[in-house]
């Protein structure tokens, strides 16, 4: 389930692209498939390797392009192993809400984005996260857990306030803010109850088949019940740093900390 809409973030070939924060990797896999040089980094050890072995995996299918590149590395969001303006296109999809000094993150984000790159930067949206924050203390309260609920617009100025540029923006998966909702009133942690089993169900059913009626009807809800808000910025041109070339030359310089 991709957040981010490529048709409105291209990525090709070649292009060095950074996915901050890459969790399971969702993003990072669809860039990998269009040809670009991927770096997938995450704090979590585990995330890595799970993402590390994916990338193997696609390249042995032949899922990828044979110029594609990706390595998966552990890293902190709030200094970026990196040269200034390494990379091409940055993703920062649900980890801001994650993260104490955003704002750090944030100009981080920006140093190491090239001048006239884009970045994909998503966050829950106000709305229904305020719903799941009102039902359950323990859907935000665990450790690594959310720490604060963005307003669009606060957001949007930070974001502006750290040099990025506002090319435009959605909110996406309406259908799963339901999903949420009741996974919050029967137990954020209980992965067995029948109700968010038989729900979970349904949404893979919909991601797999993608029938129009659901689509239509996410659409639809998407303006109000987007569980996602998406931005997409771009880092004003300037001069243009000496950059590193390859995902390969990265590791070569050392770029995974942890």
């Amino acid at each position: 389930m991709l957040t981010v809409e490529f048709d409105r973030f291209p990525v090709g070939p070649g292009e060095r692209v950074l996915d901050l924060g890459c969790g399971a990797g969702r993003h990072s896999f669809e860039a990998y498939r269009r040809g670009a040089e991927v770096v997938a980094l995450d704090y979590s050890f585990d995330d890595v390797v799970g993402v590390s072995s994916m990338f193997g995996a696609m390249a042995l299918e032949g899922e990828v392009p044979p110029s594609a590149h990706a390595i998966a590395v552990r890293g902190d969001a709030f200094g970026l192993p990196f040269a200034d303006g390494t990379f091409d296109r940055i993703i920062a999809s649900e980890i801001l809400e994650h993260l104490p000094a955003d704002e750090q993150a944030m100009a981080e984000l920006v140093r190491v984005l090239r001048p006239g790159g884009l970045a994909a930067v998503t966050v829950p949206a106000w709305l229904p996260e305020r719903v799941c924050w009102a039902l359950s203390t323990g859907y935000h309260s665990v450790e690594g857990g959310h720490v604060r609920i963005y307003r669009r617009d606060e957001l949007l100025g930070r974001l502006t306030a750290a040099g990025l540029e506002y090319l435009g923006g959605h909110s996406a998966h309406a259908l799963h803010a339901p999903y949420w909702w009741l996974r919050c009133l029967v137990g954020v942690h209980d992965d067995d109850h029948p109700a968010t089993r038989l729900y979970h169900r349904l949404l893979v059913w919909d991601m797999m088949k993608r029938p129009r009626l659901t689509r239509w009807t996410e659409q639809a809800l998407n303006p109000v019940l987007g569980k996602s808000v998406v931005f997409y910025l771009r880092k004003p041109l300037a001069t243009s740093p000496e950059k590193v070339t390859s995902p390969e030359k990265l590791a070569e310089t050392g770029l995974g900390r942890g």
